[in-house]
């Protein structure tokens, strides 16, 4: 753990707590921002990741995932009050910088809006870049919460706009802090609400069975969706069993479709599809496309409720898996394993994926992978044949020339 005091101009009057903690896939922040009384006015602590693509000078394009962010400072960040409005201000890395900004009117005070800052400039992070110089991506927010509460959102949320995708999760933030208090009262997001929120999109069955340390049958298989508007955006179909090694105790959780939930969302250059249950906090699959023809699996988030009482997660930004072309369908029917770190593997089972370019609601041609390709084993069959019937026909004419020396005699 990393304790970093900033001293921000006197003018200020500020002392700034800010506590970084690394991680292997993102980074946990924490922010503590007093005034010039030594009280709480601003409190934030939150998990995110960003994923920049650009366009480079041989008219190709580049990806750039920024998760591990390194030492951080928070400069600029202010308390805020009824006439300004609060800030905070993350920079990191070269060039980087993140800054959220909240405006207060009682009885509720508002997130307004996320801008991400990135530097092209730095030929080490962003070679052969097209487009040198500072690019700012503003999003709007508008998100209103009451003075007296803390905002909080477990769940994986994603914001997309001009090549930058930016994730969430794990999120507490109150800014206007009354009295110099954090506040125990949550203003809970609708995505952590769960199957009895109506969020659209979302499909709400019943609780999910417990977790178990013994070994499991091979799971069902479900069928999962994601709609936008009136269309489907993503299709999946797969039985999933979540192998997880915890204080080296490995459990083994088949995933039940009849008692699992599912929501998710589409854009462009990427697609979420998003698993919970009363164990399962949240199971993400984001996939995306690279080189503008092809998509795959890169990405999965999990957080599950361990019978221990713990809660056991991970995310992982850096996957490669399920690559097929775009507009068509990835396939594999046989069991296949995707390693997502070295404590959390997800076996598949009958899989199916179709995350762009779903068509009247069905999957189109599927690639399959090499684990169901049984044509491969023709050539290797017949090889094998061939080999062994031109050994058989070598040592049959050896023999035989052998033979047919004996059979002379010196004269």
């Amino acid at each position: 753990m990393m304790c970093l005091r900033l001293s921000p101009a006197p003018s200020l009057g500020l002392v700034l707590l800010a506590l970084v903690l690394g991680a292997v896939r993102s980074s946990v922040l924490e922010l503590n921002l007093r005034d010039s009384e030594n009280a709480t006015c601003l409190y934030a602590k939150w998990q995110m990741n960003f994923t920049i693509r650009y366009e480079t000078t041989n008219k190709t394009y580049k990806t750039v995932n920024k998760s591990d962010f390194g030492p951080v400072t928070y400069g600029g960040s202010i308390c805020g009050n009824d006439q300004n409005g609060s800030k905070i201000v993350v920079q990191f890395g070269s060039g980087f910088s993140w800054i959220v900004n909240f405006t207060k009117k009682a009885p509720n005070y508002s997130i307004d809006s996320i801008s991400f800052s990135y530097n092209t400039m730095d030929n080490t992070t962003f070679p052969d870049a097209v487009y040198r110089g500072i690019v700012t991506v503003p999003y709007p927010v508008a998100f209103s919460i009451p003075l007296d509460e803390i905002f909080r959102c477990n769940s994986f949320l994603t914001l997309e706009k001009s090549n930058v995708v930016q994730h969430y999760w794990d999120v507490l933030v109150q800014a206007f802090v009354q009295n110099g208090t954090v506040s125990k009262n949550e203003f809970v997001c609708e995505e952590d609400k769960g199957p009895t929120t109506p969020v659209p999109s979302i499909h709400t069955t019943v609780p999910a069975p417990t977790t178990t340390s013994t070994p499991k049958e091979k799971p069902a298989v479900g069928k999962y969706w994601v709609t936008n508007g009136n269309s489907t955006c993503l299709l999946a179909t797969m039985g999933l069993q979540l192998n997880i090694i915890q204080d080296k105790v490995a459990t083994v959780i088949n995933i039940n479709p009849n008692t699992t939930d599912f929501t998710g969302s589409c854009h462009p250059q990427t697609a979420h599809l998003r698993l919970y249950s009363s164990i399962i906090k949240y199971l993400d699959f984001v996939f995306a496309v690279k080189n503008e023809n092809r998509f795959y699996l890169k990405e999965v988030n999990a957080s599950i409720n361990m019978v221990n009482g713990s809660v056991f997660s991970i995310a992982n930004n850096n996957l490669s898996y399920w690559d097929a072309p775009l507009g068509s369908s990835y396939m594999c029917n046989k069991e296949q394993t995707v390693s997502v770190s070295g404590t959390f593997q997800i076996n598949t089972f009958d899989l199916r994926v179709q995350p762009f370019s779903v068509t009247k609601g069905k999957y189109s041609t599927a690639q399959e992978c090499s684990l169901d390709d049984d044509t491969i084993l023709i050539p290797i069959i017949v090889g094998a044949g061939l080999s062994g019937l031109i050994i058989v026909i070598v040592i049959a004419y050896l023999i035989g020339r052998r033979k047919s020396h004996a059979g002379y005699q010196t004269l």
